[in-house]
Protein backbone atom coordinates (compact mmCIF):
# COMPACT_ATOMS: atom_id res chain seq x y z
CA UNK A 1 0.00 0.00 0.00
CA UNK A 2 1.19 3.65 -0.56
CA UNK A 3 0.82 5.74 2.49
CA UNK A 4 -1.66 8.61 1.99
CA UNK A 5 -0.41 11.82 1.37
CA UNK A 6 -2.16 12.99 5.03
CA UNK A 7 -0.38 10.64 6.79
CA UNK A 8 1.25 12.62 9.91
CA UNK A 9 5.05 12.09 9.85
CA UNK A 10 7.74 11.06 12.39
CA UNK A 11 11.36 11.20 11.79
CA UNK A 12 13.44 7.85 12.30
CA UNK A 13 16.52 7.97 14.39
CA UNK A 14 18.85 4.91 15.97
CA UNK A 15 21.31 4.07 18.37
CA UNK A 16 23.81 3.59 15.64
CA UNK A 17 26.07 1.74 18.12
CA UNK A 18 24.53 -1.73 17.81
CA UNK A 19 25.22 -1.72 14.36
CA UNK A 20 29.06 -1.98 13.35
CA UNK A 21 31.02 -4.36 15.55
CA UNK A 22 33.68 -1.95 16.09
CA UNK A 23 31.13 0.85 17.19
CA UNK A 24 33.94 3.49 15.45
CA UNK A 25 32.58 6.49 14.48
CA UNK A 26 33.10 6.39 10.97
CA UNK A 27 31.20 2.87 10.88
CA UNK A 28 28.72 3.98 12.33
CA UNK A 29 28.27 7.37 10.32
CA UNK A 30 29.22 5.06 8.01
CA UNK A 31 26.41 2.56 8.62
CA UNK A 32 23.42 5.60 8.69
CA UNK A 33 24.54 7.22 5.57
CA UNK A 34 24.18 3.97 3.45
CA UNK A 35 20.88 3.18 4.83
CA UNK A 36 19.72 6.94 3.97
CA UNK A 37 19.37 7.77 7.69
CA UNK A 38 20.46 11.87 8.89
CA UNK A 39 20.13 11.01 12.65
CA UNK A 40 20.87 8.83 15.22
CA UNK A 41 21.04 8.62 19.00
CA UNK A 42 24.40 8.56 20.91
CA UNK A 43 24.98 5.86 23.57
CA UNK A 44 28.60 4.30 23.11
CA UNK A 45 31.24 4.97 19.75
CA UNK A 46 35.10 4.78 19.24
CA UNK A 47 36.34 7.88 18.28
CA UNK A 48 39.80 6.88 18.20
CA UNK A 49 40.76 6.09 21.47
CA UNK A 50 39.07 2.91 22.28
CA UNK A 51 34.92 2.55 22.94
CA UNK A 52 33.67 5.35 25.68
CA UNK A 53 29.80 5.73 26.75
CA UNK A 54 29.09 9.36 25.12
CA UNK A 55 28.84 10.69 28.88
CA UNK A 56 33.16 9.42 29.25
CA UNK A 57 33.94 11.53 26.17
CA UNK A 58 36.82 13.97 25.92
CA UNK A 59 36.47 17.68 25.08
CA UNK A 60 39.19 16.30 22.12
CA UNK A 61 37.04 13.74 20.90
CA UNK A 62 33.51 15.53 21.04
CA UNK A 63 35.61 18.13 18.64
CA UNK A 64 36.44 15.47 16.74
CA UNK A 65 32.91 13.89 16.72
CA UNK A 66 30.88 16.85 15.60
CA UNK A 67 33.45 17.46 12.93
CA UNK A 68 32.87 14.01 11.34
CA UNK A 69 29.08 14.88 11.61
CA UNK A 70 28.93 17.90 9.99
CA UNK A 71 31.33 16.32 7.49
CA UNK A 72 28.70 13.22 6.86
CA UNK A 73 25.53 15.77 6.97
CA UNK A 74 24.23 13.49 10.90
CA UNK A 75 22.63 15.04 13.46
CA UNK A 76 22.41 14.25 16.90
CA UNK A 77 18.80 13.26 17.78
CA UNK A 78 19.19 12.28 21.45
CA UNK A 79 22.17 11.76 24.03
CA UNK A 80 21.72 8.56 25.01
CA UNK A 81 22.80 8.50 28.69
CA UNK A 82 22.32 5.92 31.49
CA UNK A 83 21.20 8.90 33.78
CA UNK A 84 19.08 7.23 36.17
CA UNK A 85 20.21 4.01 36.09
CA UNK A 86 21.86 3.84 39.57
CA UNK A 87 20.36 2.86 43.20
CA UNK A 88 18.38 4.94 44.53
CA UNK A 89 19.10 3.84 48.64
CA UNK A 90 22.97 2.47 49.40
CA UNK A 91 21.69 -0.61 50.19
CA UNK A 92 23.18 -4.32 49.28
CA UNK A 93 20.93 -6.10 47.39
CA UNK A 94 22.75 -8.77 45.12
CA UNK A 95 23.28 -6.38 42.04
CA UNK A 96 26.04 -4.89 40.48
CA UNK A 97 24.15 -0.93 39.96
CA UNK A 98 25.83 1.30 41.77
CA UNK A 99 24.73 4.05 43.94
CA UNK A 100 25.97 7.65 43.98
CA UNK A 101 24.91 10.71 46.18
CA UNK A 102 22.23 12.42 44.37
CA UNK A 103 23.82 16.07 45.02
CA UNK A 104 27.19 14.49 43.68
CA UNK A 105 24.82 12.59 40.43
CA UNK A 106 22.66 15.98 39.67
CA UNK A 107 26.17 18.43 40.01
CA UNK A 108 28.41 16.17 37.85
CA UNK A 109 26.53 13.19 35.78
CA UNK A 110 23.27 15.19 35.08
CA UNK A 111 24.83 18.10 34.42
CA UNK A 112 27.31 16.62 32.37
CA UNK A 113 24.85 15.27 30.10
CA UNK A 114 22.81 18.70 29.56
CA UNK A 115 26.14 20.20 28.26
CA UNK A 116 26.58 17.14 25.92
CA UNK A 117 23.50 17.64 24.72
CA UNK A 118 24.24 21.17 23.99
CA UNK A 119 27.90 20.26 22.50
CA UNK A 120 26.10 18.17 19.70
CA UNK A 121 22.90 20.30 19.48
CA UNK A 122 19.96 18.06 20.33
CA UNK A 123 17.42 18.93 22.76
CA UNK A 124 16.79 15.46 24.11
CA UNK A 125 18.43 13.27 26.58
CA UNK A 126 17.58 9.97 27.58
CA UNK A 127 17.38 8.42 31.25
CA UNK A 128 15.74 5.71 33.48
CA UNK A 129 13.74 5.93 36.95
CA UNK A 130 16.61 4.50 39.35
CA UNK A 131 16.93 1.00 40.87
CA UNK A 132 14.95 0.41 43.70
CA UNK A 133 16.17 -2.03 46.57
CA UNK A 134 15.69 -5.80 45.19
CA UNK A 135 12.65 -7.39 46.74
CA UNK A 136 11.15 -4.23 47.17
CA UNK A 137 8.32 -2.91 45.27
CA UNK A 138 8.27 -0.19 43.34
CA UNK A 139 5.42 1.21 44.32
CA UNK A 140 6.89 2.04 47.57
CA UNK A 141 9.56 3.88 46.02
CA UNK A 142 7.76 6.53 43.74
CA UNK A 143 7.66 9.49 45.35
CA UNK A 144 11.05 9.60 46.44
CA UNK A 145 12.33 8.88 42.89
CA UNK A 146 9.53 11.67 41.59
CA UNK A 147 11.50 14.14 44.11
CA UNK A 148 14.48 13.20 42.23
CA UNK A 149 13.66 13.11 38.89
CA UNK A 150 11.95 16.70 39.54
CA UNK A 151 15.12 18.49 40.42
CA UNK A 152 17.03 16.19 37.13
CA UNK A 153 13.87 18.18 35.16
CA UNK A 154 14.91 21.57 36.63
CA UNK A 155 18.43 20.74 35.87
CA UNK A 156 17.54 19.87 32.13
CA UNK A 157 15.52 22.92 31.81
CA UNK A 158 17.86 25.20 32.68
CA UNK A 159 19.92 23.48 30.16
CA UNK A 160 17.22 24.37 27.31
CA UNK A 161 16.88 20.24 26.87
CA UNK A 162 14.19 17.37 27.47
CA UNK A 163 14.27 14.57 29.80
CA UNK A 164 13.18 11.74 28.75
CA UNK A 165 12.13 8.86 30.78
CA UNK A 166 12.19 5.23 29.31
CA UNK A 167 10.03 2.62 30.72
CA UNK A 168 12.41 -0.56 31.54
CA UNK A 169 12.31 -3.28 33.91
CA UNK A 170 13.87 -3.69 36.90
CA UNK A 171 13.81 0.23 37.63
CA UNK A 172 10.99 2.29 39.73
CA UNK A 173 9.60 3.21 36.62
CA UNK A 174 9.08 -0.83 35.11
CA UNK A 175 6.21 -0.38 33.45
CA UNK A 176 3.29 2.24 31.83
CA UNK A 177 1.28 2.48 34.81
CA UNK A 178 4.09 3.25 36.98
CA UNK A 179 5.65 5.65 34.66
CA UNK A 180 3.05 7.63 34.48
CA UNK A 181 2.64 7.84 38.20
CA UNK A 182 6.39 9.40 38.22
CA UNK A 183 5.45 11.54 35.35
CA UNK A 184 2.18 12.87 36.79
CA UNK A 185 4.16 13.39 40.51
CA UNK A 186 7.07 15.53 39.00
CA UNK A 187 4.58 17.47 36.59
CA UNK A 188 7.85 19.09 34.77
CA UNK A 189 7.27 20.56 31.32
CA UNK A 190 11.02 19.05 30.90
CA UNK A 191 9.81 15.50 31.48
CA UNK A 192 8.87 12.96 29.01
CA UNK A 193 8.43 9.57 28.59
CA UNK A 194 9.66 6.85 26.54
CA UNK A 195 7.81 4.06 25.27
CA UNK A 196 9.58 1.07 24.85
CA UNK A 197 7.91 -1.85 23.51
CA UNK A 198 10.68 -4.69 23.97
CA UNK A 199 11.45 -3.52 27.55
CA UNK A 200 7.57 -4.66 28.15
CA UNK A 201 6.92 -8.04 26.33
CA UNK A 202 10.60 -9.10 27.63
CA UNK A 203 9.09 -8.88 31.11
CA UNK A 204 6.36 -11.83 29.88
CA UNK A 205 3.78 -9.27 29.11
CA UNK A 206 1.64 -10.17 26.41
CA UNK A 207 0.70 -8.03 23.36
CA UNK A 208 -2.63 -7.15 25.55
CA UNK A 209 -0.88 -6.41 28.12
CA UNK A 210 1.91 -4.41 26.41
CA UNK A 211 -1.23 -2.43 24.80
CA UNK A 212 -2.47 -1.39 28.29
CA UNK A 213 0.61 -0.57 29.65
CA UNK A 214 0.95 1.61 26.57
CA UNK A 215 -2.34 3.11 26.92
CA UNK A 216 -1.60 3.88 30.41
CA UNK A 217 1.65 6.14 29.75
CA UNK A 218 0.69 7.73 26.15
CA UNK A 219 -0.37 10.72 27.79
CA UNK A 220 3.66 11.37 28.74
CA UNK A 221 5.04 10.35 25.70
CA UNK A 222 7.52 12.54 23.86
CA UNK A 223 9.09 9.46 21.57
CA UNK A 224 9.22 5.80 21.42
CA UNK A 225 12.00 3.57 21.44
CA UNK A 226 11.62 0.99 18.92
CA UNK A 227 12.70 -2.68 20.36
CA UNK A 228 10.14 -5.99 20.18
CA UNK A 229 10.44 -9.20 21.62
CA UNK A 230 8.99 -12.88 21.48
CA UNK A 231 8.18 -14.08 24.61
CA UNK A 232 9.24 -17.30 25.38
CA UNK A 233 6.60 -19.94 26.77
CA UNK A 234 9.13 -21.13 28.28
CA UNK A 235 10.37 -18.72 31.32
CA UNK A 236 9.10 -18.91 34.62
CA UNK A 237 8.65 -15.39 35.66
CA UNK A 238 10.21 -14.38 38.76
CA UNK A 239 9.17 -10.92 38.45
CA UNK A 240 12.45 -9.86 37.50
CA UNK A 241 14.88 -9.53 33.80
CA UNK A 242 17.87 -11.49 33.77
CA UNK A 243 19.05 -8.71 31.52
CA UNK A 244 22.14 -10.56 30.50
CA UNK A 245 19.76 -14.19 29.20
CA UNK A 246 17.66 -12.14 26.75
CA UNK A 247 17.51 -13.16 23.37
CA UNK A 248 14.65 -13.15 21.63
CA UNK A 249 14.42 -9.91 20.06
CA UNK A 250 13.51 -9.50 16.85
CA UNK A 251 11.91 -6.63 13.95
CA UNK A 252 9.21 -4.86 15.36
CA UNK A 253 6.81 -6.31 13.16
CA UNK A 254 7.44 -9.59 14.13
CA UNK A 255 7.09 -9.53 18.38
CA UNK A 256 4.83 -9.92 20.84
CA UNK A 257 4.97 -6.40 21.67
CA UNK A 258 1.46 -4.78 19.87
CA UNK A 259 3.41 -2.58 17.66
CA UNK A 260 0.65 -2.25 15.16
CA UNK A 261 -2.09 -1.72 16.92
CA UNK A 262 0.55 0.99 19.30
CA UNK A 263 1.33 2.92 16.31
CA UNK A 264 -2.54 2.54 14.85
CA UNK A 265 -3.23 4.45 18.08
CA UNK A 266 -0.21 6.69 18.39
CA UNK A 267 -0.70 8.00 14.76
CA UNK A 268 -3.55 10.43 15.89
CA UNK A 269 -1.22 11.68 18.52
CA UNK A 270 1.55 12.28 16.33
CA UNK A 271 0.46 16.16 14.52
CA UNK A 272 -0.22 17.89 18.25
CA UNK A 273 2.77 16.28 19.93
CA UNK A 274 5.33 17.31 17.16
CA UNK A 275 3.50 20.70 17.33
CA UNK A 276 4.43 20.37 21.11
CA UNK A 277 8.10 19.33 20.20
CA UNK A 278 9.15 22.11 18.18
CA UNK A 279 8.01 24.94 21.17
CA UNK A 280 11.14 22.87 22.48
CA UNK A 281 13.52 22.91 19.38
CA UNK A 282 12.90 19.66 18.52
CA UNK A 283 12.59 18.93 15.05
CA UNK A 284 9.15 16.28 15.12
CA UNK A 285 8.61 13.03 16.54
CA UNK A 286 11.39 10.54 16.68
CA UNK A 287 11.16 6.74 16.07
CA UNK A 288 14.17 5.62 17.84
CA UNK A 289 15.41 1.86 16.86
CA UNK A 290 17.55 0.36 19.11
CA UNK A 291 16.90 -3.09 18.20
CA UNK A 292 19.17 -5.46 20.04
CA UNK A 293 18.74 -8.11 17.30
CA UNK A 294 22.04 -10.01 17.85
CA UNK A 295 21.25 -9.92 21.70
CA UNK A 296 21.06 -7.24 24.36
CA UNK A 297 21.65 -6.46 28.07
CA UNK A 298 21.29 -3.60 30.62
CA UNK A 299 23.60 -0.94 29.08
CA UNK A 300 23.15 -1.78 25.13
CA UNK A 301 22.60 -4.05 22.61
CA UNK A 302 24.15 -5.76 19.32
CA UNK A 303 21.73 -5.70 16.17
CA UNK A 304 25.17 -5.72 13.96
CA UNK A 305 24.89 -3.71 10.32
CA UNK A 306 22.63 -6.24 8.47
CA UNK A 307 20.78 -6.32 11.53
CA UNK A 308 20.30 -2.25 12.05
CA UNK A 309 19.01 -2.64 8.39
CA UNK A 310 16.60 -5.83 8.77
CA UNK A 311 14.98 -3.36 11.44
CA UNK A 312 15.24 -0.36 9.84
CA UNK A 313 12.81 -2.20 7.31
CA UNK A 314 10.86 -4.07 9.27
CA UNK A 315 9.74 -0.35 10.85
CA UNK A 316 9.32 1.39 6.99
CA UNK A 317 7.02 -1.78 6.17
CA UNK A 318 5.01 -1.21 9.17
CA UNK A 319 4.32 2.33 9.22
CA UNK A 320 3.51 1.92 5.44
CA UNK A 321 0.66 -0.38 6.50
CA UNK A 322 -1.01 1.82 9.66
CA UNK A 323 -0.25 5.10 7.50
CA UNK A 324 2.34 6.97 9.06
CA UNK A 325 4.47 8.91 6.88
CA UNK A 326 8.46 8.81 7.80
CA UNK A 327 11.49 10.72 7.18
CA UNK A 328 14.78 9.94 7.39
CA UNK A 329 16.43 13.61 7.33
CA UNK A 330 13.88 15.59 9.54
CA UNK A 331 14.03 18.64 7.33
CA UNK A 332 10.87 18.24 5.28
CA UNK A 333 11.84 15.91 2.27
CA UNK A 334 9.19 12.74 3.30
CA UNK A 335 10.76 10.13 1.18
CA UNK A 336 7.77 7.78 -1.05
CA UNK A 337 7.28 4.26 0.43
CA UNK A 338 6.85 1.73 -1.22
CA UNK A 339 3.71 -0.74 -1.54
Amino acid sequence: MATSSSAPEVILTGFADEGPVDKKAESQLTMLSALGMSWYSLRFVDVGSGVRNVMKLTKAEIKRLCRLHADFGIRVSSVGSPIGKVKLHDVEDGTTNGFIPFDKYLKNDVQRAVDLAGAFDTKLIRGFSFYHPRGTAPEDHLDEAAERLARIAEVCAKGGVLFGLEVEANLIGQNGRLLCSLYRKVDHANLSLIFDGGNLSSQNLRPDQTYSEYEAMKSGIGWMHIKDYKIDPKLVWTGVVDEARLKNFVPCNAGDSAHEAILRDFRGRIPALARKLKKHGVPGVFLDLEPHLKGGGQFGGVSGTDGFGVALRGLTDLLDYVDIGYNLTGFGDILTRRG
